[in-house]
């Protein structure tokens, strides 16, 4: 990772180097600010803090004029794969990805095996007895993951940081989060040194694996008094000539995910929120819904994307298998092809086709 030193370590540097050198009275006014930082903590550029606390969540859950959907009755109509371990142990000579649900991701590829935002518990809660539980059985234990290399955090909320998965992962993968993230991992028994922190655009490389943290919008907080102490991340995920996006948990703003598809010119796979939108006027800074999911497709400029945060765990209003049925819907009125923006079973593993090779250039005549 790059060392950026700020304007005044490089005034000190400088003053330190040059000796007796005249210089001139340094400037009080510090630094200009990153726009996502804060004080004490972190903030969106384009929708500021987000104000959402538990008390205003049960006002909006059990007061409030939106029906919440009885999803646990229609949990049969998600689908499952019966044989989800079954690709899990390959090495697969194409990208690979295993949905292991809600935004749980396996990646494999180049004999590497990349874990997103791991929770593989009953329920995405601080408690073993209460929050929200699965709607449907998990598709596999963390004993039938294959040897995880690296995991990647999003950000701190339950549904996507949890505390028995990381434990059970231990030491073996290294561990990849937003900033003021790691002393979490370290306090449950994770080693330092396998802990890297990121502020959005820090970049690191292993051999052939480069990932790079990414903006998005949203926000961080585990009790009542942490919010915006953490800072939340999309990534931004090569490996060798296979490129992928992970956008974590997101709102939407027409600003950050187009400099990130105009960056590195598209992604081959990105792995997108559909679900945990309703009511909008509650969820919509901080959840997109699927509109806006194919609206960031685009953004990104993916080749090929896949829906996630749906049908695990009910966290808000809307029907079960409403997601993916706007989903189907937008990309028919957007004219774009259904096959480009995908969801799946809960354990599928599914093979993504090679990047078709450039067209050879023309053959000189011959003289």
């Amino acid at each position: 990772m790059p060392i950026r030193l700020p304007a005044i370590g490089l005034l000190v540097l400088l003053i330190l180097l040059c000796g007796s050198c005249a210089v001139s009275e340094p400037n009080d006014t510090p630094p200009p600010r990153l726009a996502h930082h804060s004080d004490g903590g972190f903030t969106n550029p384009y929708q500021g803090a987000i104000d959402k606390t538990l008390f205003s969540y049960l006002k909006m859950r059990y007061f409030g004029d939106t029906p919440f959907a009885e999803n646990r009755k229609d949990a049969h109509r998600v689908p499952i794969e019966a044989n989800a371990n079954r690709g899990l142990a390959a090495d697969p000579d194409t990208p690979q990805v295993s949905w292991l649900g809600h935004s749980t991701f396996l990646i494999q590829y180049r004999g590497l095996r990349i874990l997103t935002d791991p929770v593989l518990s009953d329920r995405a809660s601080p408690f073993s007895f209460m929050g929200p539980k699965r709607l449907v059985a998990r598709p596999i234990g963390t004993t039938e993951l294959p040897a995880i290399d690296y995991v990647i955090i999003s950000h701190n909320h339950y549904d996507h940081l949890d505390t028995a998965t990381i434990q059970a992962l231990g030491n073996q993968p290294k561990y990849l989060v937003p900033l003021k993230l790691r002393q979490w991992l370290i306090d449950r028994g994770i080693d330092g040194a396998q802990i890297t922190e990121h502020d959005w655009w820090d970049s690191v490389q292993f051999d052939q694996l480069t990932i790079t943290a990414t903006p998005s919008q949203h926000w961080s907080g585990r009790g009542l008094f942490d919010r915006m102490e953490t800072l939340w991340a999309s990534w931004h995920i090569a490996i060798d000539d296979f490129s992928l996006w992970f956008a974590g948990d997101t709102g939407y703003n027409p600003y950050q995910f187009r400099e990130i598809g105009e960056r590195w010119q598209g992604v081959d796979l990105a792995l997108i929120p559909i679900g945990a939108y309703a009511p909008r006027w509650f969820m919509k800074s901080a959840h997109i819904n699927p509109e806006e999911a194919v609206q960031i497709h685009r953004d990104v400029r993916s080749r090929f994307s896949i829906g996630m945060h749906w049908g695990t765990f009910q966290l808000t209003a809307e029907p079960m298998l409403e997601p993916v049925q706007r989903l189907q819907t937008t990309l028919s009125r957007q004219q774009l092809p259904a096959e480009a923006f995908v969801t799946l079973a809960i354990g599928e593993t599914r093979r993504l086709p090679r990047r078709p090779a450039p067209p050879l250039a023309a053959a000189s005549p011959l003289r």
